[in-house]
Order: C-alpha cells, then structure tokens, then sequence
C-alpha cells in the first residue's frame, strides 16, 4: 500500500529577512576598481619619487626639483609664453598629422583593392618606415625653407607609415565571411571599404592612429630644438632649447612637462573618449 505524500510548506520570506546578496563595496575597493584613480595614484607615485630624488642629489642645474618646475610652469601659464608655444607647436602639428593621416588612409585603400597597390604599399614601408622623421629634416630645409613647409613634411613621413601599416593589417585582418556579407548587398570597391572593412578594422585603425600621434608629437619637438638653433622660432622645441641657452633649468623642465601633459590629456581624454564610443560600445574591445 502506497505511503500518502506529505505536504510541503513553502514560506514566504519577508523582504527584509531576504539573505544579502550584494555587499556594497568600500571606498578603497572603488578607488582600486576605477582606471583614473589608478592612473592618479602612479602619478602621484612618480611626484613623490621626483622631489624626493632632486632632494637628494641637491642640484638645480642638473634636476630641479618638482616644487621648482611647478612653479615654473605656473609662471609660464601666467605670462601666456607657454600656452602660446603650445599652440604654435600644436598648430603645426594637427596639420601635418591630419595630411599624414589621409595619405595613410588613401595607401591603404589602395592596397586592399588592388594586389599593385599592395606591393606597393608594402614596398613603400620596407623603404621608408625604418628611416627616421628627423633624419629627413636636413633635405626638408634644402627643399622648403625654414618654416612650416618642412614641419609639415617630417610629420607627414613620421605619421604615414604606422598608420597606413596598422591601417592595412586591420584590413586584411577582415574575416571573408564579413566581407562576403558586404557583396552580398552589392557593395565593392570604396563603398566595401567604407560600409565594412572600415568598421571591422577600426581597434588596429585606432591603434595606429595613436602610435603615429606619439611619433609625430616626439618628431615635432626634436625638429623644433633643431629650427631654434638657425630661425629662433618655434613652439615648445624652442623654448626648451632657449632656456637650455639660458641655463633656466626649472624652465627646462617646465617645457618638457609641458610637452608630457599635452600627450597625457590627448591619450586619456581625446583617444579614450573615441575608444570607448565606438570599439568598446561595439563589442570588439574589453
């Protein structure tokens, strides 16, 4: 004979009796989990360590120390010297990264829709890439003077080729089944480019374009110590070398924490911004 089933009862916990199933996190867990208060506490890291060795060795003319160079930033802002610099250099550079940064794109489209362009592409780079900017700047000032025309040249060599290269490599990085959805709906040629390799391949497009930034920033400021020496004009190059001159070392150091905070808001703010609108929001970057 069959044991008659026992009833179970269920009970309906109360909101509050509910077990915790999220535990808040501690302020110092949310300092450790966020990338800026990351960032600010190597920077601060870094401060530390730059007062503490310039205290240490005791000598101005050789390394300053952090106190000072503050100082003789905040004067430089002040006066508006630096931020004229900065601009004249800034200036100079946007012209020749965006001229750099459309013939890597037009060489790079070029190759991918052609096996003569993607020779001749790769040819181009196995010769120029491994050359120098600043090394082309002697032939720069036979050819276009002293002036912006020969910036504009060794930034546009500068820029070119890693963006054109990381460019391609995004290309050909495209998998055939993304390509062959595109000549499915009747796409060819640039508007293939366009509508699907150009999205598909934007993480190493975005790669390169911050590499060719980093170079071309690096080469303007050497071309600008070189220019100061024969025109006595420039931007953040020349007013190293000037107070260089002038033994103005706590300037000095000015000048090149200029030249680093410029590159640290334009990485941190201008390309993190387009990274995390456009490959992070896709999908194709954690």
């Amino acid at each position: 004979m069959p044991m008659p089933r026992q009833d179970f009862i269920h009970e309906t916990l109360a909101s509050t009796d509910a077990p915790v199933v999220e535990i808040p996190l501690s302020l110092w867990e949310r300092l450790a989990n966020s990338p800026v208060a990351r960032k600010l506490f190597i920077l601060a890291v870094l401060a530390v360590v730059w007062e503490a060795y310039a205290r240490w060795l005791d000598n101005a003319l050789l390394f300053p120390t952090l106190g000072a160079t503050l100082a003789a930033l905040w004067n430089g802002l002040a006066s508006g010297e630096l931020v004229e610099r900065s601009w004249v250099s800034l200036s100079v550079l946007l012209i020749g990264y965006s001229a750099g940064v459309a013939l890597a794109f037009i060489f790079a489209v070029v190759a991918i829709t052609s096996r003569l362009g993607n020779d001749f592409l790769e040819t181009l780079t196995a010769m120029f890439n491994p050359l120098p900017a600043i090394a082309l700047l002697p032939l720069a000032l036979l050819w276009f003077g002293l002036g912006i025309g020969s910036l504009v040249f060794v930034l546009i060599h500068s820029v070119l080729w890693a963006v054109a290269l990381n460019t391609h490599a995004g290309f050909k990085a495209v998998p055939e089944t993304t390509r062959m959805v595109g000549r499915n709906y009747g796409l060819s040629g640039i508007a293939l480019v366009w509508k699907i390799l150009l999205p598909a391949a934007f993480p190493s497009i975005l790669a390169g374009l911050k590499i060719g930034w980093a170079f071309a920033w690096r080469t303007l400021i050497a071309a600008e110590l070189v220019f100061g020496t024969t025109s006595g004009s420039g931007g953040l190059g020349w007013y190293i070398y000037e107070n260089k001159n002038e033994i103005e070392i706590p300037n000095v150091f000015a000048g090149l924490l200029t030249v680093i905070l410029i590159g640290l808001i334009v990485e941190n703010l201008i390309f993190r911004v387009v990274e995390i609108r456009t490959v992070q929001r896709w999908g194709m970057q954690h």
